[in-house]
């Protein structure tokens, strides 16, 4: 019986774990929203900026294109995602502005909110629609 126990715990935490890279990641995702806020300085939200399509093998392609104070970003840069406990995404993709850990804020089916820094003042919050 203990035997038996443990093969079933077994095979619950290896499905568990190998579910577990977000699933709910996987797909074609909208940008809704893109904000950008720095203290004692004027804050930057932007809307539907483009599409983010993310790959079951952790994979994924942006493209994304947006204008902030008269520069134009196009990031089409392809990047690598981490991320299946829910609290938190990694996007890696040099030269990208959204490369770096963010923290999952919303976690639902067809929508995710997540916020992160650039490593100083300045907060970023990406809001993304299935």
């Amino acid at each position: 019986m203990f035997v038996k126990s443990i093969k079933i715990l077994t095979v619950v935490t290896a499905m568990s774990f190998l579910t577990s890279c977000s699933p709910r990641m996987v797909g074609n995702w909208t940008v809704q929203r893109y904000e950008t806020i720095t203290p004692d300085q004027q804050g930057v939200v932007l809307s539907n900026i483009g599409t983010m399509q993310f790959y079951n093998d952790g994979s994924g392609e942006k493209n994304l294109n947006y204008s902030i104070f008269g520069v134009t970003y196009d990031d089409q840069i392809p990047f690598e995602w981490k991320g299946g406990d829910g609290k938190y995404i990694t996007i890696v993709s040099e030269g990208s502005e959204l490369s770096k850990t963010w923290i999952v804020m919303e976690n639902k089916k067809k929508s995710q909110k997540w916020k992160s820094t650039d490593g100083s003042d300045k907060i970023q919050i990406l809001e993304l629609k299935k």
